[in-house]
């Protein structure tokens, strides 16, 4: 039987749409890694595509989002065109960020897209900074701030998090639980297993979430996103999910079981939003082959883009160091 829901036929198609072009995206990207197309770090993202998916559809374009360096899917889910995202992994002028910025620095201003930071926990003070931006101005836009298990050991937390409840600041601090910091579990790193609770001794509220379930998410999110606009402070939610690959891409993830990675799979949240689909009859087998299709056409054109671009003169490391046209900025 059909499940009831409250959201359409569209909402669904769309949120299959995004995540499976995430999906895709990474896996591609896993390929073209081991053929050496592009070098550094790569940190991929399957697995927790509801995360990002429930988040945009609720809230506005105008609201800001920021995380760490597992960023690829945050620019997708928010709309960015994955042929600038492609040439920034191949280092080339078309991408993001000229080339200079790679896999972990994703950034997109124009989607409100504030990185894709490399250093653990760098982005929590920043999400604070978007936040206070956001209200010194007097606009209603949150700002969206995740960060991974791991990162929220880092002193840098504590201190965002007592700031952003003493000024009220419109934050949703998005905690991406995935079990695993590198390869160390929560179990081992803390005392508090239930994550939200960090937020408990600012007064912050907060609450776990199947980050698994995409509807689950926009429903948090939603929620929190009310409470921001509403002048109420920031709002934490811990979405438990799951990486389905390593934590990088030189991760032989010996310190998980096969049948845990397993019993995982079984909870994919594209296949869950896909089996919605069917069994309201919301796309027939052909439309969902259609939605593919074009996702792989969108991924080699992505492909060609970032092959077909130059690489950055020599001299371009001496540019784009320090701001020019500052408004604050006076000769």
């Amino acid at each position: 039987m059909a499940k009831k829901n409250k959201f359409s036929k569209a909402q669904y198609l769309s949120w299959y749409e995004s995540m499976y072009l995430m999906r895709k995206f990474e896996e591609k990207l896993s390929q073209l890694y081991i053929q050496r197309k592009f070098g550094g770090f790569l940190h991929l993202y399957i697995g927790q595509e509801a995360v990002v998916a429930g988040a945009v559809s609720a809230t506005k374009p105008e609201d800001n989002m920021i995380t760490a360096y597992r960023c690829h899917a945050h620019p997708i889910g928010k709309g960015t065109d994955i042929k600038y995202m492609m040439a920034e992994l191949y280092g080339k002028t078309t991408g993001l960020s000229k080339g200079k910025g790679g896999s972990m620095h994703m950034f997109d201003v124009s989607k409100r897209v504030f990185g894709g930071h490399g250093i653990v926990g760098g982005q929590i003070p920043l999400g604070a900074g978007l936040a206070f931006a956001e209200k010194y101005k007097g606009t209603d836009a949150v700002t969206m701030c995740s960060m991974g298990d791991g990162a929220i050991r880092q002193g840098a937390l504590h201190e965002a998090f007592n700031m952003a409840m003493t000024w009220k600041l419109p934050v949703i601090y998005i905690i991406e639980n995935n079990k695993y910091a590198m390869g160390t579990s929560v179990e081992r790193t803390s005392n508090v297993t239930e994550l939200y609770k960090i937020g408990l001794s600012y007064d912050m509220p907060g609450e776990a979430v199947d980050g698994m379930d995409v509807e689950a998410v926009h429903n948090a999110i939603e929620k929190a996103a009310k409470h921001c606009r509403e002048g109420k402070g920031p709002y934490l939610l811990e979405m438990e999910t799951y990486r389905f690959k390593g934590h990088s891409m030189s991760d032989p993830r010996k310190y998980r079981t096969k049948a845990e990675e397993e019993e995982y799979q079984d909870d994919d949240p594209i296949s869950k939003v896909l089996k919605t689909i069917k069994a309201n009859k919301y796309a027939t087998d052909k439309q969902i082959e259609k939605i593919h299709d074009k996702v792989k056409n969108q991924i080699l054109d992505a492909i060609k883009f970032a092959e077909d671009s130059p690489f950055p003169e020599p001299e371009a490391m001496y540019e784009d160091i320090y701001a020019e046209d500052y408004p604050f900025i006076k000769d």
